[in-house]
């Protein structure tokens, strides 16, 4: 279905800077991305909705490529995934990284090649194994001592599995601490440090059902800085020589894994992605040169800063509370459709849409329809001051863990997920339904 979109006005270069490239500023305060006006999109679609635009998640699948011509660029499924999302990542050339039974048999019965997946987890179950040596997964990522005789012994006698290792590089990266995975003090991945990754590369050499191609880390997320990154690729450089060294055994793939930051407020830092690609590959070619190593293929994993940007979250005010100085916007969304301000104190930057207003801003505080003190979307945050109930509520950068962290809290039901492109809406996940809710419970 095809929206017609108003004239395009200049749009302030600054506010909008965090939104997708297609963002335009309309008359009388509306806002189109990808071609439709946002608020045409919550008269179709109703709100709580997620917004994607296509154009913007193609352009950084492609923008990622042309950073890094000769890597291996996975997208990390756990961002956000549905089966538009599968093709549209095919269709630009990347591969896949998922984490669970469930990511994996939706990419590909969604037709992406299982070879180009690699699938990660700490704690992988049975079925999570059993559905990567069925569907016949490119890479598996051993995380623990364990999964190694799991592994061969699932494969049988006359198979082979092509496995990596993830090593845990001692590198502090992250915005929050609850991210942060490069350190020894949390569940992720075999140490560096105290041996652990070596004696797990020790004993898959040993099995001849599978075949060590890489190392793997992952430091953290919402990194900004290149810096942790070249300090965990030497580490790890250090490691491939270490190995070559014992047993003469050449590994072709490094994964530095992904963690790529992005901004979620104008003038917040973001990772530059130009900086990163040119000075790890100079720190690979550099550190492999100087320990008599072939350079191995790099691998990387981006998820937020492929999809983050391209969404935005479209939302309702029901109620508007003055309590003493502070002033409490509540939507009809929350903590079940966004966790992540809950659990890592993710700061955003909603926007009034539909109509221009001429009041002075006031500091306001955005809160959820849930049962928690701490259902807050956005605190602290500058909104017109005569905001009401009824009003539209956009907020960018809405485009990762987003729909994927969602939950059932309250039966409220999670929000659908709508694709904008070249004036065009349609869409992707229905909302969920009480019917879906009571469909579920059996019991009686």
């Amino acid at each position: 279905m095809a929206i017609t979109v108003l004239p395009e006005m200049p749009a302030d270069a600054g506010e909008l800077s965090i939104w997708p490239a297609s963002t335009a500023l309309l008359p009388h305060g509306a806002l189109a991305v990808g071609g439709v006006p946002l608020a045409e999109i919550a008269a179709r679609f109703d709100t709580p909705v997620y917004i994607l635009d296509e154009g913007e998640v193609r352009e950084r699948c492609r923008t990622y490529r042309g950073a890094f011509p000769e890597a291996g660029v996975l997208y990390a499924a756990k961002a956000f995934l549905s089966r538009a999302m599968v093709r549209w990542v095919q269709e630009e050339g990347l591969g896949l990284d998922v984490c669970s039974a469930g990511e994996l048999e939706l990419a590909v019965t969604a037709g992406f090649p299982p070879e180009r997946i690699v699938l990660h987890g700490n704690a992988k179950s049975p079925r999570d194994l059993a559905a990567a040596l069925r569907l016949g997964v490119g890479r598996i990522v051993i995380d623990s001592p364990s999964e190694i005789a799991r592994i061969a012994a699932a494969v049988g006698p006359d198979g082979r599995q092509k496995v990596m290792v993830r090593v845990v590089p001692g590198v502090s990266a992250g915005g929050h601490d609850k991210i942060r995975t490069g350190t020894d003090d949390q569940k992720f991945g075999l140490s560096l440090t105290d041996g652990g990754a070596h004696h797990a590369i020790t004993r898959i050499i040993g099995q001849p059902q599978l075949e060590l191609t890489g190392l793997h880390c992952h430091i953290g997320s919402q990194i900004t800085e290149v810096k942790p990154y070249l300090m965990a690729l030497r580490r790890m450089v250090g490691l491939m020589a270490r190995v070559r060294d014992a047993y003469g055994v050449l590994l072709p793939e490094l994964d530095m894994g992904g963690g790529h930051g992005i901004a979620y407020r104008h003038g917040e830092a973001a990772l530059d992605l130009t900086a990163l690609a040119r000075r790890l590959r100079a720190e690979l070619v550099e550190g492999c040169a100087a320990a008599g190593l072939a350079v191995p293929r790099l691998l990387i994993e981006p998820g937020r800063a492929v999809v983050g940007p391209a969404g935005v979250a479209l939302y309702r005010v029901l109620a508007v509370k003055h309590t003493g100085e502070k002033v409490f916007v509540a939507v009809d969304g929350g903590m079940s459709d966004n966790p992540r301000p809950a659990l890592y104190g993710v700061r955003y930057a909603p926007r009034l849409i539909g109509r221009r207003s001429t009041a002075e801003p006031r500091t306001a505080t955005v809160v959820g329809r849930h049962c928690e003190a701490g259902d807050i979307l956005a605190e602290a945050v500058e909104l017109p001051g005569d905001i009401h109930p009824g009003d539209l509520l956009a907020v960018p950068v809405a485009g990762a863990y987003h729909l994927s962290m969602a939950s059932g809290y309250n039966l409220v039901g999670r929000p659908p997920v709508v694709a904008v492109h070249e004036g065009t809406a349609r869409l992707l996940v229905r909302r969920e339904t009480f019917e879906d809710l009571r469909n579920r419970d059996i019991g009686g």
